[in-house]
């Protein structure tokens, strides 16, 4: 984004931003960078609000605790270290909060005596070290002059927010989801639309749209919105149009965000009768006991000089009970007529009151960033006005890790403040714990930050193991808040690794970095060894493909998975578990939709169709072309493989003789390609689309050919003074000069030299060709599918290439597409190919942010939901620990932060199958066979103890038994061992690190039917 400023005047450094301005948008990128947000409280809590607020990017960030850091704040403020206690919080955690982001200046204030310093602040959050007093006398302060105000404060495995916009706050964009667009069938004079070929239009009653491009009601196209009423998924209406004209064809509409007003009341106003948002409708009933739960704890340290509730404290236990009760009295609306007070939810809040608890933190760290994002941009819907959450599910079993006075004591240790909720004796399992984390990117930088904090791994049996194959780049900076910008380049899983040692001293010795990725080619490093040390895998992966991997080796091996995914402000979580829950791979999600092929090279009606097309031109000129001229002089039987293999002989041909044949020799001549190829695509082949099918042209049936999602297109006229028209010049000049070694411009180009190279083309006039064909719709056949050329033209054109022993080591360097670098053209061709196109197909173009998110297949993402997501994993880590049997306290947990929704279910349970009269689990179970078996004992074996015949055998792809073979056959491998049946047919030894095989059996059970069985797992 670099045509805008931030807040303090400097250009925004999209390779820094670049995922997050998918999420927020330009517009409220700017507008919260000309916020300055001050937190409260230094704590955990606090600090995770300000990590994501800082990495997001706001003008500047104060910070007020004098409070002294202690051993106990080490269990969540991960910027604090042993050395830092009995220094000031505030002012030890400045220079660790600044060093995250360059742009974000970190100030620490002096005093809050005068509450009117509060009026250069944008956003004021408070957290858990002021009193409910001071937060009420704050909030009057900025809810009287506009300034937004948050307090939220955890307490164990409970915690509560509350949020304050003032009286009259202005959303912008409600949803953050991309406006719907669609076209258009029929407009009625009563106003009802109707979609084009029952596409749904996807809008809800009370959504606004636009309409573009009709004919015969052009008062529709003034930009004016319209309200809609939804008749079904494929019409809606907007009133009548009867005054307006008669409909005659075409239209597209455009969804339209409408600003909305809200209003907010004051802490103190909204006490007795809040307003709340529920982060879990199974627990619908908690909120008001928690809402009257906090407040009672705020009294109770007033009654005694600041303390909380002891934990499993009998006396401190009734006391907040009959505070909590005394307040339901005075607060009759909070519960209700018909509400008592549970005694036992307010015990076990009175009991953890004085803990502390990374994922919590983490959770609610990333939802009041969220809040702060949207409180200075204006974007997404805020929460209003209360919100509470608790994960008290994660509590371990009583009788395993007994809860009482003694158990849960402090021992003086920085796990003291987790030590209160879980006991001792648990504390010491999660310390034991062997883990496995793949990926260390976002989310894994925050895991290992939450594993840190709680002592995951760092006791004498303990340990992580972190595997990342990647390196750092710019972009990670901004939401992979482990690393700096002098780790750029280095090893994320080493860089990770060193960062949360620093964080947490225990886990010295203790955590293992890896740079191997995980899959079929390093089962040799991740062999049965490695799997059956763990106790647990975690995946940070950001593809399907690695994530349904190690599912399949956490179901091989019965390891639990913890399984999470982020998209902008969506987050999701999955907890798999052994003999319990389903797989990851158990479900997946629908393919994208791919573009049909005679949209993208004819019809295009969506900038994503231009852009596709666009990213196909650049990889084709300056990738496929290069490559397949180093083949051809590479490779001396190319050409004859090329004319009997590949279905494109005639294109690839074609690009070798024009890379060869029209060798540019400097820059000039690689201007000079790019003059005459925006002649081709942008003119000539519009021409010649309009040759074919002119703009009256009618269907078989008498219709207008171009109608519905056809386009007539209009060829360009070259311009040098149309930006699209100049940077496709001088982007594909400079790829081109790329792609021979050529020196092309050192910085920004030179209009006034352009236009001296491009006065001196010819450029051919448009001749039309009455032998090209054109597929006007992919169900019907490709007309030139079954048309090949004579081989006399292919031949031709082979021998018209220059021998290659001609061009001894003259080799072109192909350009591989990098979307993160501003300086090599790239994303530069597309835009301006793709927005040219756009302009033959009067379509919206997109600016370079857009082109770069599509053509790149970037994954917005943003800190907060990363933060918020890692803090559900972990909250289900504790249950995984404790080795819960019951699926009703596990949780998978779907967020987005933008409305703000919370969506909790438990998994699904796994499978059962049925042979015989035994049971099994589809995902879990296999028949498990020791030793090296002979072929004919498998079979034996099968028949005795499960009552099965065999009938088939795989193993891998190979077929190593069926009963359908013949007798000879068999013979000569029924007595061998199965890893010599193996060798026998693939012809291979079975590897040495291999200690355990897979093979599939069909069988047929007593009745002599067909049945599903488990696999079978020979432990060699």
């Amino acid at each position: 984004m670099t045509d805008s400023k931030n807040g303090t005047g400097e250009e925004i450094d999209e390779s820094l931003y670049s995922r997050q301005l998918y999420v927020l948008g330009k517009e409220a990128m700017l507008k919260m960078q000309h916020s300055n947000v001050l937190i409260i409280g230094l704590k955990g809590l606090g600090i995770e609000i300000a990590k994501n607020v800082v990495l997001a990017g706001v003008k500047s960030l104060t910070l007020y605790d004098p409070g002294a850091v202690t051993l106990q704040d080490l269990s969540t403020q991960f910027f604090l270290r042993e050395e830092d206690i009995g220094q000031q919080r505030d002012k030890v955690s400045q220079g660790r909060l600044a060093e995250l982001n360059s742009y974000v200046p970190v100030k620490v204030l002096d005093g809050l005596n005068d509450v009117s310093q509060l009026s250069e602040y944008q956003v004021v959050v408070a957290t858990d070290t002021i009193s409910f007093e001071e937060k009420v006398q704050l909030n009057e302060y900025t809810h009287s002059h506009g300034i937004g105000f948050i307090s939220v404060e955890t307490r164990g495995l409970f915690g509560g927010v509350f949020v304050d916009l003032g009286e009259e706050f202005t959303v912008i964009d409600t949803t953050g989801e991309e406006p719907k667009t669609g076209i258009v069938s029929d407009i009625e004079s009563d106003g009802t639309v109707t979609m084009l070929d029952d596409n749904r239009h996807g809008l809800e009653d009370g959504d606004y749209v636009k309409f573009s491009e009709v004919e015969g009601l052009e008062k529709l196209n003034d930009g004016t919105p319209y309200k809609v009423e939804v008749l079904g998924p494929f019409a809606f209406k907007i009133g009548s149009v009867k005054e307006l004209g008669t409909y005659k064809k075409g239209g597209l509409f455009t969804q339209v965000k409408m600003p909305q007003k809200l209003s907010f009341k004051s802490l103190k106003d909204t006490l007795a009768s809040p307003e709340f948002m529920y982060s879990d409708f199974a627990k619908f009933d908690t909120t008001p006991q928690l809402h009257l739960g906090f407040q009672a704890l705020h009294q109770f340290q007033v009654r005694h000089q600041g303390q909380l509730p002891r934990p499993f404290h009998q006396e401190d236990a009734n006391e907040l009970v009959k505070l909590v009760s005394d307040l339901a009295a005075q607060q009759p609306q909070v519960l209700g007529p018909e509400g008592t007070v549970n005694e036992k939810l307010i015990t076990e809040l009175a009991n953890q009151a004085r803990g502390d608890i990374p994922g919590i933190i983490a959770f609610f760290g990333g939802l009041v960033a969220q809040e702060v994002l949207k409180a200075s941009s204006g974007k997404f819907s805020p929460i209003k006005q209360y919100l509470y959450f608790d994960s008290i599910e994660s509590l371990p079993d009583s009788e395993q890790f007994p809860r009482n006075a003694e158990t849960t004591k402090p021992i003086n240790s920085r796990y003291d403040n987790q030590i209160a909720v879980f006991g001792l004796e648990f504390q010491k399992r999660i310390a034991n714990l062997k883990v496995f984390l793949v990926g260390s990117g976002a989310i894994g930088c925050e895991m290992l930050k939450n594993w840190a904090l709680m002592g995951l791994g760092s006791g004498p049996e303990g340990k992580i193991i972190v595997t990342d194959n990647d390196s750092i780049e710019k972009s990670n900076l901004n939401r992979q808040f482990l690393f700096r910008p002098k780790d750029v380049g280095r090893n994320k899983s080493e860089v990770a690794a060193d960062a949360v040692t620093v964080m947490n001293p225990d886990l010295k010795g203790k955590i293992e970095p890896k740079i191997d990725k995980v899959g079929v080619e390093t089962e040799n490093i991740f062999d049965d060894q490695f799997w059956n040390q763990l106790d647990f895998v975690t995946n940070a992966l950001d593809n399907v493909d690695a994530r349904t991997y190690v599912d399949r080796r956490c179901v091989f091996y019965k390891k639990p998975l913890l399984e999470s995914g982020t998209l902008g402000t969506k987050g999701n979580t999955q907890v798999v578990v052994p003999n319990l829950t389903e797989s990851y791979s158990s479900s997946r999600d629908p393919p994208e939709k791919s573009i049909p092929l005679c949209t993208l090279r004819s019809f295009p009606n969506k900038i994503d169709h231009t852009i596709a097309w666009a990213k196909s031109l650049f990889q084709g000129y300056f990738s496929d072309a290069a490559e397949n001229v180093n083949l051809y002089l590479t490779q001396p039987n190319f050409v004859e493989q090329t004319l009997k293999q590949a279905p494109d002989a005639k294109g690839i041909l074609e690009s070798i003789s024009d890379c060869l044949n029209n060798r540019p020799y400097n820059f000039e001549d690689c201007v000079k390609w790019a003059r005459l190829e925006f002649e081709k695509k942008f003119n000539h082949d519009i021409k010649q689309l309009l040759y074919n099918f002119p703009k009256d042209a009618t269907t078989s049936n008498g219709d207008p050919f171009w109608s519905g999602p056809k386009r007539a297109p209009e060829p360009l006229e070259f311009d040098i003074n149309n930006p699209d028209h100049f940077y496709f010049i001088v982007a594909g000049a400079n790829l081109r000069a790329f792609n021979y070694g050529l020196k092309g411009d050192d910085g920004e180009p030179n209009l006034e030299s352009y236009k001296a190279i491009l006065s001196k083309i010819d450029v051919p006039e448009f001749v039309p060709r009455s032998d090209i064909k054109i597929q006007t719709n992919d169900d019907e056949p490709d007309p030139n599918a079954n048309n090949p050329l004579g081989g006399d033209v292919l031949e031709q054109l082979a021998a018209s290439l220059p021998d290659p022993s001609t061009l001894a080591g003259f080799q072109l360097a192909p350009a591989e597409f990098e979307k993160d670098d501003d300086t090599n053209h790239h994303i530069e061709f597309i835009t301006a190919a793709s927005n040219n196109r756009a302009l033959n197909y009067s379509i919206e173009p997109a600016d370079r942010q857009k082109t770069k998110f599509i053509a790149g297949r970037i994954i917005p993402a943003i800190a907060t939901t990363t933060a918020l997501v890692t803090g559900l994993v972990n909250l289900e880590l504790y249950k995984v620990a404790d080795g819960k049997t019951d699926i009703e306290q596990y949780k998978n947990g779907f967020v987005n932060l933008a409305l703000p929704f919370f969506g909790f279910s438990e998994p699904i349970a796994s499978q059962k199958g049925k042979y015989n009269d035994k049971t099994f689990d589809k995902i879990w179970d296999r028949f498990d066979i020791q030793g090296d078996i002979k072929l004919r004992d498998l079979i034996d074996h099968f028949k005795e103890k499960e009552g099965l015949e065999i009938t088939m055998i795989s193993y891998d792809v190979s077929l190593l038994y069926a009963s359908f073979f013949p007798p000879k056959k068999l013979k000569d491998r029924m007595d061998l061992p199965i890893t010599e049946v193996v060798k026998l047919v693939t012809k291979k030894e079975v590897p040495s690190h291999i200690k355990k095989m897979i093979l599939e059996v069909c069988c047929e059970d007593n009745e002599g039917e067909d049945v599903e069985v488990p696999y079978v797992t020979v432990h060699l």
